[in-house]
């Protein structure tokens, strides 16, 4: 039972305000944002703030929904999606398995993303509607850009190798709480 008091002590600590570890469904993905969105408003923040963090999360979410491969053995299973509170930033983070064949090319344009500043990220943004087709999963590439746009961050992450055939994703961004 001290488990349970060593993870609230680590949330604590991590100033983790929002976690949810497991399956990711559309239903439960609607439930994590209400939870989350319910906590941003008990906590008075700014409108500008919400909508960002909002925005964020969506993305993430649909991220683990969309490309996770949820299930790698029947010790590693499902996925992680957290929010934390600093004094400045918001902690937006989530982590999933991915096929090791598709590491390279997401670890190459989520380099790319980073390598681009406002401008390049609006351009990168508006060439990827013009141009891209909609993956057999749904998605068109824009998730990282738009989340990179509306962070003014850059995106970080990592890939841990689970075995020959599976890595875990970690990803990480901030939302600034304090508005320029």
């Amino acid at each position: 039972m001290k488990y349970i008091y060593d993870i609230h002590k680590i949330m604590s600590n991590k100033n983790l305000i929002l976690v949810y570890e497991g399956e990711f469904t559309q239903d439960i993905t609607k439930s994590v944002l209400t939870m989350a969105e319910r906590n941003l408003d008990s906590l008075g923040e700014e409108v500008n703030t919400k909508k960002k963090v909002f925005n964020v999360m969506v993305e993430c979410l649909q991220n683990i929904c969309k490309h996770s491969d949820i299930v790698v053995s029947d010790e590693e299973r499902g996925a992680v999606f957290m929010i934390g509170k600093e004094e400045e930033f918001y902690v937006i983070m989530s982590g999933n398995f991915i096929k090791q064949d598709q590491v390279e090319g997401l670890e190459g344009k989520l380099h790319h993303i980073n390598t681009l500043d406002k401008d390049g990220l609006k351009n990168l943004y508006r060439d990827l509607i013009k141009n891209s087709e909609i993956s057999e999963k749904g998605g068109a590439g824009l998730g990282f850009v738009d989340i990179a746009r509306k962070s003014g961050q850059k995106l970080e992450y990592n890939f841990e190798p689970v075995n020959d055939q599976y890595s875990f994703f970690a990803f990480k961004t901030k939302i600034a709480r304090i508005n320029d």
